[in-house]
């Protein structure tokens, strides 16, 4: 083991505590979470799903990650700060280069230092193998809760596919595939956790599988006390699919947001975007008559192009109040909902700051000069770069400023500005965007970006004492948000889609944060480093490791979208026809108008004509000889 103490002393000096797991990515054969197919997932220490964390917010989180897989891995813990140590945020190709095979990776999550409570979680960030599996709840404890409850339950909403990830990409990616449908999910999935551990299967049942240790869907039930208050922390850790989520017979008060405590806001359902959280307090009914009540998980399959015959999108689990008591499940509803969670109010009260930059992206989905679909923001899809941007801001010295040097959709941001990212939607689906390293005001939303109606695109009010703050924000088809931010946190930070498939296919961009004051804070680890060179990557200068800010020579770029407009060549090939054209046209015309000869030869032509009608008379016996 590496020298934990001394990685934990340079990220967190004054510990309270620490928890310190150590993990094994490994490969977990006979995984049957849906009762409907055995396949091969990613999990931990040979188990799935792999654990879940509890963690106080007092402690530092230490996570020795070894790579018993075949290809590079990273673990992200999602919503983290990793204030100044964004190497540790691992995300593939932005802040590391990934685990080899066979070696392991340190990850010091110095939460005691960050402020941060609440519902969070943890999944890969590299080769898709968070589609694979590789993902599980990370709850952090404060000292004192600003919600007064009796227990609480996690509530892990997810999608599953049957082909693993790296087959369902071939599809995805592919000309066959020009309009970029995404692979559907096989099905939804609905466990449960509580103290670090998931919850068994109700009694009696058996569910299939490796992983029948753990209760999912119909197998899956919370146990409920009447008149008890329960905390419930929902997460959404799909690679594709939103959730629509609700509770017969029981009503539902949010309280938290991605790791932001609410006032209480009452709700009927709660549409859940990927890798968003929401905490909710439920209050146990108190009957006479006892029923268990069915809890529902409706995916928004408006989001597939196709809803397969095959595929059931409603995911059911139960709340027990008596093991022998009846289950009333009410059946799916008319309507789903999307939360508007700029209604949403802070507890800890931040005012909206004053922004001195404005960030307009745009994104769409096109089909690329390949012949294939990829995303693009500003009409350029992204591609990771040779050498990790935390890398290259670290060597580049004062040429770490430059933004060209990180390749295309690298944004350098100084420290401490307020800038705001208004972020459009051009495509017609609803797009999860997850900023690392930052918590984003929702300045404003639009339903209509391209319209000049308030009533549509409505100008930011600056003036609001206290807007929500999260770090996972859904934008609507044909909509927009103004995101604002603080750059508090020197170093590298992705923003992207969370939708994996739009992922692979370039929906992000990376902010480089105050570059020269990330190099005065450097604390990297060498194995950091070291794992690079085992990879045979480039450790230094810019993007493609030269030492630049022009020079990106073998550098990933593209596909860029298809050119269907004036070419060269074609400008000059239509401009001949057009030209031969008009002459045509004016020599049939002048020809028409007699312009080319005199009165004299018209007279004569005027008398051969005639001539000639006589003789056509003659012939059909219309006209006589004259005597």
């Amino acid at each position: 083991m590496r020298s934990a103490l001394a990685l934990l002393a340079a990220a967190a000096p004054a510990l309270a505590g620490v928890k310190e797991v150590w993990w094994n990515i490994t490969y977990v054969e006979n995984v049957n979470p849906d009762g409907l197919f055995y396949r091969t997932a990613i999990g931990i220490n040979n188990t799935w799903p792999p654990p879940p964390l509890d963690v106080n917010a007092t402690d530092s989180l230490l996570v020795h990650v070894t790579n018993s897989v075949s290809e590079v891995a990273t673990i992200h813990h999602h919503g983290m700060f990793f204030n100044s140590t964004s190497w540790m945020d691992g995300a593939l190709g932005v802040s590391q280069c990934g685990i080899p095979p066979g070696e392991t990776f340190d990850y010091v999550v110095p939460i005691n230092t960050s402020g941060q409570t609440g519902t969070y979680w943890w999944h890969a960030h590299a080769k898709g193998q968070y589609v694979n599996g590789l993902r599980a709840p990370l709850v952090l404890h404060p000292e004192q809760e600003k919600h007064s409850y009796d227990e609480e339950f996690t509530v892990v909403l997810g999608d599953w596919y049957h082909q693993e990830h790296s087959v369902l990409l071939k599809q995805f990616v592919n000309i066959a595939n020009p309009g970029g449908a995404e692979p559907i999910p096989d099905a939804p999935i609905m466990y449960f956790a509580q103290n670090g551990t998931y919850l068994a299967p109700i009694a009696g049942t058996n569910p299939p599988g490796s992983s029948n240790f753990v209760g999912f869907n119909e197998n899956a039930t919370l146990p409920f006390q009447p008149g008890k208050t329960y905390r419930l922390r929902i997460i959404n850790a799909s690679a594709f699919s939103a959730f629509y989520f609700w509770i017969d017979g029981h009503d539902m008060r949010i309280i938290e947001a991605d790791g932001i405590d609410t006032e209480e806001y009452p709700v009927d359902q709660i549409g859940i975007s990927v890798a968003q959280r929401y905490s909710i307090l439920v209050t146990a009914r108190n009957d006479t008559n006892v029923t268990n009540w069915a809890i529902h998980a409706d995916m928004d399959t408006t989001m597939f192009d196709t809803v397969p015959d095959t595929l059931n999108p409603n995911a059911t689990a139960s709340i027990t109040y008596s093991s022998s008591a009846p289950l009333v499940d009410l059946g799916t509803v008319d309507t789903f909902l999307d939360l508007n969670d700029t209604s949403l109010v802070p507890l800890d009260v931040e005012p909206l700051p004053p922004a001195t930059r404005q960030i307009e992206l745009e994104f769409e989905f096109d089909t690329m000069a390949d012949g294939t679909n990829h995303a693009t923001i500003n009409g350029v899809t992204y591609n990771s770069p040779l050498v990790p941007a935390v890398l290259s801001e670290l060597t580049l010295g004062s040429n770490a400023t430059v933004a060209s040097a990180y390749g295309p959709q690298s944004i350098v941001l100084d420290h401490l500005e307020v800038f705001d990212i208004v972020l459009k939607n051009g495509d017609t689906g609803k797009h999860p965007f997850h900023l690392h390293g930052h918590k984003m005001q929702l300045a404003g939303r639009a339903t209509d970006y391209t319209s000049d109606d308030p009533t549509l695109n409505p100008p930011i009010n600056e003036t609001q004492p206290n807007p929500m703050r999260r770090d996972t924000v859904m934008i609507p088809g044909g909509g927009s948000v103004t995101l604002r931010v603080v750059a508090d946190n020197p170093g590298v930070w992705f923003f992207h889609c969370h939708i994996e498939w739009h992922l692979e296919v370039g929906l992000a961009v990376q902010f480089v944060e105050a570059p020269l004051i990330a190099q005065e804070r450097n604390t990297m680890p060498q194995f950091v480093i070291d794992q690079c060179q085992t990879l045979g990557n480039p450790v230094s200068g810019n993007a493609a490791g030269h030492a630049s800010t022009t020079d990106l020579s073998g550098l990933p770029l593209g596909p860029y979208l298809q050119n269907n407009g004036w070419h060269p060549k074609g400008i000059g090939a239509m401009f001949g026809c057009v030209l031969t054209a008009t002459i045509g046209m004016l020599t049939v015309t002048w020809y028409a108008i007699g312009g080319h000869i005199s009165e004299a030869e018209m007279e004569h032509e005027a008398l051969q004509h005639e001539e000639a009608k006589a003789r056509r008379g003659r012939l059909f016996g219309l006209i006589k000889k004259r005597s």
